[in-house]
């Protein structure tokens, strides 16, 4: 029991550390450009922190990130079609997969083009 307190003593802290590098490097880019740039107002350290909480809400959300349940070490693909379907694939199949669909090749604007729809015809 004792471990997981520390664990999360710790995460907390790192996260507060993260919010607050990410508020003074926010509030010296903020400062250094946007006052003379738009004519915006100067911002103190707490507003900035403010602005980089809101567009975390607003921006990045507040679900449970990369290592939530379809994301990280414990989900990493799990669920993922395309993924089920790539391993369900034999090799020659991955290969055909990955000659038809390699970039632009397949549009009309690159027919003439090396791999493009002119060498499929021969």
């Amino acid at each position: 029991m004792n471990r997981i307190l520390k664990f999360r003593f710790w995460g907390i802290m790192m996260f507060l550390a993260t919010i607050a590098g990410f508020s003074v490097a926010a509030m010296f880019l903020w400062n250094a450009l946007m006052p003379e740039i738009f004519g915006l107002p100067v911002l103190s350290y707490w507003q900035t922190a403010g602005l980089v909480i809101l567009a975390r809400i607003l921006f990045g959300g507040l679900g449970p990130g990369r290592f939530g349940p379809h994301g990280g070490r414990d989900g990493f693909h799990q669920g993922n079609p395309f993924r089920e379907k790539w391993l369900n694939m034999s090799d020659d199949e991955r290969v055909e997969f990955v000659r038809t669909h390699r970039g632009f090749r397949n549009h009309p604007f690159f027919e003439d083009a090396p791999g493009g729809s002119e060498s499929k015809k021969e």
